[in-house]
């Protein structure tokens, strides 16, 4: 399971209703690269065949299969204060991260 806090949420439907492609959810997914080995990604996109659908907060998101092992038990928070850093994933599965979040091994 991968939740959305609030925030997060909030932001995804902001975001969803600018793109104006109700066909499109957020995709959620891991990606080798980055400087600890593999790298986080978040895009907007149409279902595709093995995806799971997932929802948290009401706000429904793909991850394919294979992202889902790394992300499973994942929060994503969205911080847009003064020293946000926008989306960020606390992920109990990464052995160590990087210093700008966005990438883990």
């Amino acid at each position: 399971m991968i939740t959305l806090s609030s925030r997060a949420a909030d932001r995804v439907r902001t975001m969803q209703a600018e793109l104006n492609a109700p066909a499109k959810r957020l995709r959620v997914f891991v990606e080798t690269g980055g400087c600890s080995g593999f790298q986080y990604g978040m895009s907007f996109d149409e279902r595709k065949a093995g995806d799971a659908e997932l929802e948290s907060e009401g706000v429904n998101f793909l991850v394919d299969p294979s992202s889902l092992a790394y992300l499973d038990g994942s929060a994503i928070d969205f911080d847009d204060g003064l020293h946000g850093k926008g989306f960020a994933i606390n992920n109990p599965q990464a052995q160590s991260t990087c210093g700008c979040g966005k990438s883990f091994n």
